[in-house]
């Protein structure tokens, strides 16, 4: 399987994973004309995409969802409360909504997409397992804390794409007002680095072959710190550690890695 990050972090999130014979994209928080020319990249059209999943309705995560809607006829899958928002807030989504249970597999026939729910501050959020020809791939991000049912998802999979959104110490001592930094440090806001080291390092020991840091915040954390706190968990392990950029693209494809 392959995945291919598109956007990571507060300002969008986007990213294309193909297995099994198809494509589909996780989240549309960029333009569409952006997400237009980054498929345009992998030789792709947004027509030749066999599905949209959305992970909740924040608008890093849908932005450019209503405008390729109108262009393009693709599919969008998200769990109940997640569905309802986008047919009350996305023009002409309606029409192309699917619901999906949480934690009840979607075949995409070769392709099989599995939702779960991911503690955040919205009505309800989800990260999505994928799984095709043996192989998985999974993705949990905008979550304040880990679950069980995260870890279960999670685990096994040779890919993940998860949080390292802050690191504490910048955030505790950054110019954000008292009430944002409560939401961020809440159980229902967002991971640090520190709770990203012991998830990598957990899931790293249940088989994660790559490890991808993705929703870093531009002002509460750096590539260099969450990469150098993430790999201190890492040590005992051969996994492989990436981290997302916020623009530009990141492919990761069994041990290829590519910007």
């Amino acid at each position: 399987m392959r995945l291919t990050v598109f956007a990571s972090g507060s300002s969008g999130n986007c990213a294309l994973v193909q297995g099994g014979g198809r494509r589909v994209l996780l989240d549309a928080g960029i333009s569409a004309k952006r997400i237009k020319t980054a498929l345009a990249g992998e030789g792709l059209s947004p027509d030749g995409l066999d599905g949209i999943f959305i992970t909740h309705e924040h608008s890093d995560h849908i932005a450019g969802l209503a405008v390729l809607l109108k262009q393009f006829p693709v599919p969008v899958y998200a769990p109940g409360m997640v569905a309802e928002a986008l047919r009350r807030s996305v023009p002409g989504a309606s029409a192309y909504m699917r619901d999906i249970p949480l934690e009840r597999p979607v075949d995409l026939d070769g392709l099989t997409v599995t939702a779960f729910s991911t503690p955040h501050d919205a009505p309800q959020s989800a990260g999505y397992r994928l799984e095709a020809e043996g192989q998985a791939l999974a993705l949990a991000t905008d979550t304040g804390c880990v679950t069980d049912v995260m870890l279960e998802y999670l685990s096994g999979a040779e890919t993940v794409l998860i949080e390292a959104n802050h690191d504490e110490a910048m955030l505790r001592c950054g110019p954000y007002p008292a009430y944002l930094k409560r939401r961020i440090l809440s159980d229902r806001g967002h991971l640090s680095n520190g709770e990203c080291t012991w998830l990598a390092s957990v899931l790293a020991h249940r088989g994660a072959e790559r490890i991808v840091l993705g929703h870093l915040s531009r002002q509460n954390n750096a590539p260099a710190l969450a990469r150098q706190a993430v790999s201190r968990g890492l040590e005992s392990t051969r996994a492989q550690l990436f981290v997302a950029p916020e623009l530009g693209r990141l492919e990761v494809d069994g041990a290829l890695c590519c910007i």
